[in-house]
Protein backbone atom coordinates (compact mmCIF):
# COMPACT_ATOMS: atom_id res chain seq x y z
CA UNK A 1 0.00 0.00 0.00
CA UNK A 2 1.34 3.19 -1.40
CA UNK A 3 1.89 5.86 1.65
CA UNK A 4 1.50 9.65 1.54
CA UNK A 5 4.74 12.09 1.52
CA UNK A 6 4.90 15.86 2.22
CA UNK A 7 7.80 17.44 0.62
CA UNK A 8 8.21 20.71 1.74
CA UNK A 9 10.48 22.44 -0.42
CA UNK A 10 10.21 19.63 -2.61
CA UNK A 11 11.30 21.61 -6.02
CA UNK A 12 14.32 22.26 -4.67
CA UNK A 13 17.80 20.03 -5.57
CA UNK A 14 17.22 17.27 -2.45
CA UNK A 15 13.70 17.52 -2.75
CA UNK A 16 12.94 17.20 -6.24
CA UNK A 17 15.43 14.39 -6.24
CA UNK A 18 13.85 12.46 -3.38
CA UNK A 19 10.21 13.35 -5.00
CA UNK A 20 11.77 11.84 -8.42
CA UNK A 21 12.62 8.51 -5.75
CA UNK A 22 9.48 8.44 -4.38
CA UNK A 23 7.25 8.41 -7.52
CA UNK A 24 9.08 5.83 -9.01
CA UNK A 25 8.48 3.46 -5.93
CA UNK A 26 4.47 4.46 -6.81
CA UNK A 27 4.31 6.39 -3.64
CA UNK A 28 1.78 9.40 -3.36
CA UNK A 29 3.60 12.66 -2.96
CA UNK A 30 2.08 16.56 -2.09
CA UNK A 31 5.19 18.61 -2.59
CA UNK A 32 4.71 22.15 -0.85
CA UNK A 33 6.88 24.50 -1.71
CA UNK A 34 6.31 28.93 -3.16
CA UNK A 35 8.80 28.03 -6.09
CA UNK A 36 10.51 31.00 -5.16
CA UNK A 37 14.15 29.74 -5.50
CA UNK A 38 15.89 29.34 -8.47
CA UNK A 39 15.45 26.30 -10.17
CA UNK A 40 12.44 25.53 -8.97
CA UNK A 41 10.10 25.66 -11.97
CA UNK A 42 12.55 23.77 -13.50
CA UNK A 43 12.78 21.01 -11.57
CA UNK A 44 8.38 21.00 -11.47
CA UNK A 45 8.88 20.37 -14.94
CA UNK A 46 11.16 18.14 -14.75
CA UNK A 47 8.96 15.84 -12.50
CA UNK A 48 5.95 16.74 -14.80
CA UNK A 49 7.84 15.37 -17.61
CA UNK A 50 9.04 12.08 -16.38
CA UNK A 51 5.82 11.26 -14.17
CA UNK A 52 3.13 12.67 -15.95
CA UNK A 53 1.06 16.05 -14.47
CA UNK A 54 -0.98 14.84 -12.07
CA UNK A 55 1.35 12.47 -10.91
CA UNK A 56 2.09 14.48 -7.98
CA UNK A 57 0.13 17.05 -5.80
CA UNK A 58 1.67 20.76 -6.19
CA UNK A 59 1.14 23.04 -3.34
CA UNK A 60 2.77 26.58 -4.19
CA UNK A 61 2.01 28.43 -0.29
CA UNK A 62 4.41 29.22 2.10
CA UNK A 63 5.25 27.71 5.09
CA UNK A 64 5.34 31.49 6.87
CA UNK A 65 1.71 30.35 6.53
CA UNK A 66 0.43 28.28 9.75
CA UNK A 67 -3.07 27.39 7.86
CA UNK A 68 -1.93 26.59 4.71
CA UNK A 69 0.79 24.27 6.27
CA UNK A 70 -1.98 22.68 8.38
CA UNK A 71 -4.18 22.01 5.28
CA UNK A 72 -1.11 20.46 3.44
CA UNK A 73 0.16 18.29 5.95
CA UNK A 74 -3.36 16.41 6.56
CA UNK A 75 -4.10 12.68 5.59
CA UNK A 76 -0.22 12.50 4.62
CA UNK A 77 2.09 9.51 6.28
CA UNK A 78 5.44 10.98 6.81
CA UNK A 79 6.89 14.51 5.75
CA UNK A 80 10.33 15.57 4.79
CA UNK A 81 11.14 18.92 5.84
CA UNK A 82 13.72 20.37 3.45
CA UNK A 83 11.97 24.36 3.14
CA UNK A 84 14.24 26.67 4.35
CA UNK A 85 16.18 30.05 4.19
CA UNK A 86 19.80 28.15 3.07
CA UNK A 87 22.45 30.97 2.90
CA UNK A 88 24.60 32.43 5.41
CA UNK A 89 25.57 35.63 3.70
CA UNK A 90 21.23 36.36 2.93
CA UNK A 91 20.61 35.87 6.95
CA UNK A 92 23.16 38.46 7.63
CA UNK A 93 21.64 40.77 5.14
CA UNK A 94 18.12 40.19 6.44
CA UNK A 95 17.53 38.19 9.33
CA UNK A 96 14.17 38.79 10.11
CA UNK A 97 13.44 37.04 6.59
CA UNK A 98 15.94 33.73 8.33
CA UNK A 99 13.71 33.39 10.97
CA UNK A 100 10.67 33.89 9.78
CA UNK A 101 11.31 30.95 6.89
CA UNK A 102 13.80 28.37 9.32
CA UNK A 103 12.38 28.76 12.48
CA UNK A 104 8.90 29.90 12.42
CA UNK A 105 8.30 27.69 9.13
CA UNK A 106 9.42 25.11 10.79
CA UNK A 107 7.07 25.02 13.93
CA UNK A 108 4.86 25.72 11.57
CA UNK A 109 5.09 22.01 10.16
CA UNK A 110 5.84 20.13 13.46
CA UNK A 111 2.46 22.11 14.76
CA UNK A 112 0.73 20.79 11.82
CA UNK A 113 2.01 17.44 11.95
CA UNK A 114 1.57 17.51 16.17
CA UNK A 115 -2.31 18.65 15.35
CA UNK A 116 -2.67 15.61 12.56
CA UNK A 117 -4.42 12.60 13.71
CA UNK A 118 -1.67 10.59 11.89
CA UNK A 119 1.52 11.43 13.92
CA UNK A 120 3.70 11.63 10.37
CA UNK A 121 6.91 10.63 10.23
CA UNK A 122 9.31 13.94 10.48
CA UNK A 123 12.50 14.26 9.09
CA UNK A 124 14.21 17.78 9.30
CA UNK A 125 17.38 18.69 7.29
CA UNK A 126 19.20 20.57 9.41
CA UNK A 127 22.87 21.61 8.84
CA UNK A 128 26.74 21.13 10.17
CA UNK A 129 26.22 25.09 11.01
CA UNK A 130 24.98 24.42 14.35
CA UNK A 131 27.84 23.28 15.99
CA UNK A 132 29.15 27.33 15.36
CA UNK A 133 33.05 28.18 13.92
CA UNK A 134 34.51 25.54 16.56
CA UNK A 135 36.62 27.66 17.63
CA UNK A 136 38.48 25.44 20.33
CA UNK A 137 38.77 22.88 18.19
CA UNK A 138 42.40 22.30 17.27
CA UNK A 139 43.63 22.13 13.23
CA UNK A 140 46.22 21.55 11.51
CA UNK A 141 47.32 23.57 8.26
CA UNK A 142 48.67 21.13 5.75
CA UNK A 143 49.92 22.15 2.14
CA UNK A 144 45.94 21.86 0.82
CA UNK A 145 44.24 21.65 3.40
CA UNK A 146 42.89 22.01 7.01
CA UNK A 147 42.88 18.48 9.23
CA UNK A 148 41.41 18.33 12.83
CA UNK A 149 44.32 17.45 15.59
CA UNK A 150 42.31 15.56 17.67
CA UNK A 151 38.95 14.22 15.54
CA UNK A 152 40.67 12.03 13.14
CA UNK A 153 36.86 10.79 11.98
CA UNK A 154 35.34 13.94 12.73
CA UNK A 155 32.87 15.66 14.74
CA UNK A 156 30.26 13.76 16.39
CA UNK A 157 26.44 14.49 17.72
CA UNK A 158 28.08 15.03 20.85
CA UNK A 159 29.41 18.08 19.83
CA UNK A 160 27.75 21.38 21.77
CA UNK A 161 25.50 23.18 20.00
CA UNK A 162 27.36 26.89 19.43
CA UNK A 163 24.78 28.55 16.87
CA UNK A 164 26.68 31.39 15.15
CA UNK A 165 25.36 33.78 12.27
CA UNK A 166 21.37 34.32 11.69
CA UNK A 167 21.31 31.30 9.67
CA UNK A 168 22.84 29.19 12.38
CA UNK A 169 19.96 30.28 15.07
CA UNK A 170 17.27 30.07 12.77
CA UNK A 171 18.45 26.47 11.62
CA UNK A 172 19.48 25.28 15.34
CA UNK A 173 15.99 26.43 16.78
CA UNK A 174 14.39 24.38 14.09
CA UNK A 175 16.47 21.47 14.79
CA UNK A 176 15.74 21.56 18.63
CA UNK A 177 12.37 22.26 18.25
CA UNK A 178 11.99 19.21 16.12
CA UNK A 179 13.64 17.09 18.62
CA UNK A 180 12.16 18.16 21.66
CA UNK A 181 8.66 17.28 19.31
CA UNK A 182 9.24 13.75 20.00
CA UNK A 183 10.45 14.00 23.61
CA UNK A 184 7.15 16.19 24.57
CA UNK A 185 4.61 14.79 21.75
CA UNK A 186 6.14 11.55 20.99
CA UNK A 187 5.88 12.93 17.23
CA UNK A 188 8.53 10.23 15.37
CA UNK A 189 10.58 13.14 14.26
CA UNK A 190 14.40 12.36 12.92
CA UNK A 191 17.28 14.87 12.84
CA UNK A 192 19.67 15.19 10.29
CA UNK A 193 22.38 17.43 10.25
CA UNK A 194 23.92 17.28 6.80
CA UNK A 195 26.88 18.37 5.83
CA UNK A 196 27.76 19.54 1.96
CA UNK A 197 25.16 17.64 -0.43
CA UNK A 198 25.24 18.02 -3.92
CA UNK A 199 24.05 16.52 -7.32
CA UNK A 200 22.28 16.37 -10.56
CA UNK A 201 19.64 18.97 -10.42
CA UNK A 202 21.30 21.25 -7.75
CA UNK A 203 21.66 24.72 -9.32
CA UNK A 204 23.96 26.00 -7.51
CA UNK A 205 24.58 29.42 -6.48
CA UNK A 206 27.85 31.19 -4.99
CA UNK A 207 26.08 31.43 -1.36
CA UNK A 208 25.22 27.78 -1.50
CA UNK A 209 25.50 24.48 -3.45
CA UNK A 210 29.53 25.42 -3.84
CA UNK A 211 30.56 22.32 -6.00
CA UNK A 212 27.34 22.60 -8.22
CA UNK A 213 27.95 26.76 -8.42
CA UNK A 214 31.77 26.14 -9.04
CA UNK A 215 30.89 23.55 -12.12
CA UNK A 216 28.04 25.51 -13.72
CA UNK A 217 30.43 28.61 -13.55
CA UNK A 218 33.22 27.32 -14.76
CA UNK A 219 31.47 25.60 -17.61
CA UNK A 220 29.43 28.94 -18.74
CA UNK A 221 32.56 30.99 -18.13
CA UNK A 222 31.19 33.03 -15.02
CA UNK A 223 33.59 34.17 -12.38
CA UNK A 224 34.20 32.38 -9.55
CA UNK A 225 35.58 33.91 -6.26
CA UNK A 226 37.38 32.03 -3.61
CA UNK A 227 36.65 33.30 0.20
CA UNK A 228 39.65 32.79 2.64
CA UNK A 229 42.68 30.70 1.37
CA UNK A 230 40.72 27.71 -0.42
CA UNK A 231 42.07 25.25 2.01
CA UNK A 232 38.74 24.87 4.07
CA UNK A 233 37.69 21.07 3.76
CA UNK A 234 33.88 19.53 4.07
CA UNK A 235 33.09 15.97 3.34
CA UNK A 236 30.77 15.62 0.66
CA UNK A 237 27.96 13.41 0.02
CA UNK A 238 26.11 12.45 -3.30
CA UNK A 239 22.35 12.88 -3.47
CA UNK A 240 21.48 9.04 -3.91
CA UNK A 241 23.57 8.59 -0.65
CA UNK A 242 21.43 11.18 1.02
CA UNK A 243 18.21 9.66 -0.11
CA UNK A 244 19.14 6.05 1.09
CA UNK A 245 19.49 7.63 4.82
CA UNK A 246 15.73 9.04 4.43
CA UNK A 247 14.48 5.72 3.43
CA UNK A 248 16.64 4.40 6.28
CA UNK A 249 15.07 6.45 8.78
CA UNK A 250 11.56 5.58 7.22
CA UNK A 251 12.14 1.88 7.25
CA UNK A 252 13.60 1.87 10.82
CA UNK A 253 11.44 4.96 12.68
CA UNK A 254 10.40 2.69 15.52
CA UNK A 255 14.24 2.26 16.12
CA UNK A 256 15.78 5.73 15.30
CA UNK A 257 12.54 8.28 16.29
CA UNK A 258 14.03 11.04 18.26
CA UNK A 259 17.42 10.22 17.33
CA UNK A 260 19.74 13.27 15.63
CA UNK A 261 22.58 11.93 13.17
CA UNK A 262 25.14 13.97 11.54
CA UNK A 263 25.31 12.89 7.96
CA UNK A 264 27.66 13.46 5.42
CA UNK A 265 30.38 12.13 3.13
CA UNK A 266 32.84 11.58 6.10
CA UNK A 267 36.63 11.62 6.22
CA UNK A 268 36.97 9.87 2.90
CA UNK A 269 34.96 12.11 1.14
CA UNK A 270 36.30 14.95 2.51
CA UNK A 271 38.21 17.69 0.44
CA UNK A 272 38.85 21.32 0.52
CA UNK A 273 36.79 24.16 -1.36
CA UNK A 274 39.77 25.03 -3.79
CA UNK A 275 42.62 23.49 -3.30
CA UNK A 276 42.08 20.10 -3.65
CA UNK A 277 39.00 20.89 -6.00
CA UNK A 278 40.52 23.01 -8.70
CA UNK A 279 42.23 20.27 -10.02
CA UNK A 280 39.41 17.47 -10.55
CA UNK A 281 37.44 20.71 -12.05
CA UNK A 282 40.33 21.48 -14.74
CA UNK A 283 40.73 17.73 -15.12
CA UNK A 284 37.06 17.56 -16.03
CA UNK A 285 37.24 21.28 -17.99
CA UNK A 286 40.88 20.69 -19.53
CA UNK A 287 41.75 24.00 -19.00
CA UNK A 288 42.94 26.47 -15.90
CA UNK A 289 40.39 27.98 -13.94
CA UNK A 290 41.00 31.54 -13.01
CA UNK A 291 39.72 33.00 -10.05
CA UNK A 292 39.19 36.26 -7.57
CA UNK A 293 40.05 36.08 -3.69
CA UNK A 294 37.71 37.51 -1.31
CA UNK A 295 38.56 37.74 2.60
CA UNK A 296 37.00 34.97 4.78
CA UNK A 297 33.01 35.20 5.33
CA UNK A 298 31.63 35.10 8.79
CA UNK A 299 31.06 31.52 10.60
CA UNK A 300 32.80 29.94 7.40
CA UNK A 301 34.62 27.22 9.72
CA UNK A 302 38.15 26.03 8.31
CA UNK A 303 37.65 22.50 8.27
CA UNK A 304 34.14 20.39 9.03
CA UNK A 305 33.91 16.98 8.85
CA UNK A 306 30.68 14.14 9.96
CA UNK A 307 31.65 11.56 11.75
CA UNK A 308 28.80 9.28 10.24
CA UNK A 309 29.77 6.24 12.96
CA UNK A 310 26.37 7.11 14.53
CA UNK A 311 24.57 6.14 11.19
CA UNK A 312 26.36 3.62 9.99
CA UNK A 313 25.62 1.75 13.20
CA UNK A 314 22.01 2.13 13.55
CA UNK A 315 20.85 2.19 9.97
CA UNK A 316 23.66 -0.08 8.63
CA UNK A 317 24.72 2.92 5.97
CA UNK A 318 27.48 4.21 4.64
CA UNK A 319 28.32 6.82 1.61
CA UNK A 320 28.38 4.61 -1.92
CA UNK A 321 29.52 7.14 -4.38
CA UNK A 322 33.04 8.42 -3.97
CA UNK A 323 34.46 12.10 -4.37
CA UNK A 324 35.71 11.87 -7.59
CA UNK A 325 32.47 9.57 -9.40
CA UNK A 326 30.50 11.86 -8.00
CA UNK A 327 31.97 14.97 -9.00
CA UNK A 328 31.92 13.32 -12.43
CA UNK A 329 27.84 12.69 -12.66
CA UNK A 330 27.33 16.24 -11.36
CA UNK A 331 29.79 17.45 -14.29
CA UNK A 332 28.53 15.65 -17.00
CA UNK A 333 24.54 16.12 -15.65
CA UNK A 334 25.54 20.14 -15.97
CA UNK A 335 27.02 19.92 -19.28
CA UNK A 336 24.42 18.54 -20.52
CA UNK A 337 21.76 20.51 -19.49
CA UNK A 338 23.63 24.18 -19.94
CA UNK A 339 20.41 25.72 -21.19
CA UNK A 340 18.72 25.50 -17.69
CA UNK A 341 21.43 27.85 -16.56
CA UNK A 342 20.90 30.58 -19.61
CA UNK A 343 19.84 33.66 -17.86
CA UNK A 344 20.29 32.27 -14.34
Amino acid sequence: MSRHFLITGGAGFIGSNYAARLLHRNERVTILDNLSRRGAEKNIQWLRQRYGEGSFILNTNDIRDAEAVEQAVFDVDAIVHLAGQVAVTTSVQNPRDDFEINALGTFNVLEAARKSSKKPMFIYASTNKVYGGMEDVRVIEEETRYSYQDFPLGISESRPLDFHSPYGCSKGCGDQYVRDYYRIYGLPTVVLRQSCIYGPRQFGIEDQGWIAWFIIAALSGKQISIYGDGKQVRDVLFIDDLLNVYDLVFDHIDSCAGEIFNIGGGIANSMSVWKEFAPRLEALTGREIPVTRGDWRPGDQKIYISDIRKAQSLLNWSPKVDVDSGIRKLFDWAKENMDLFIGG
